[in-house]
């Protein structure tokens, strides 16, 4: 697995797009698996220290006890909408996936988010064009324009 910074240091400019789209509002959503497999969105709060994507959870909650059986997860960066006027001017939004492993705290729960997939997607100044920027351990990264 990869830690944030890993994947940083290979693709900066994605990384600080990426953690800007986070850092917009405070929560983003997560998608966990359920005991039958059956997907759960939450909503969380991210965190981004020392080289990591962190995240944490109340005790008991649902989605710690899906992390806690099977770490896969997918996390959507909060977004806003574009300027009505200029489709361009959308800042875009940003999906991490990977597993999740739980690190002791406190009486919480808190997971350290190992990276499989950075995603960063947004309009091109043609607002036409919209561009999927991807990066994936040993694939690296990747571009694709759709118009």
């Amino acid at each position: 697995m990869t830690s944030w910074d890993e994947m940083a240091a290979e693709v900066p400019d994605l990384a600080r797009q990426v953690r800007a789209r986070f850092a917009i509002s405070k929560h983003a959503t997560m998608a966990t698996l359920r005991a039958d497999g059956a997907p759960r969105i939450s909503g969380t709060e991210v965190e981004f220290a020392n080289g990591q994507v962190w995240l944490g959870s109340m005790p008991g909650a649902v989605k710690a006890k899906d992390l806690r059986r099977d770490g896969r997860f997918a996390l959507h960066s909060p977004t806003s909408d574009p300027p009505p006027d200029d489709p361009s001017g959308w800042p875009g939004e940003a999906k991490l996936a990977g597993v999740a492993v739980e690190v002791p705290a406190d009486g919480a729960h808190r997971f350290r988010l190992d990276l499989t997939e950075v995603v960063l997607t947004h309009v091109e100044t043609q607002p036409d064009v919209l561009v999927v920027e991807s990066w994936h351990p040993g694939r690296g990264h990747e571009v694709v324009r759709r118009a």
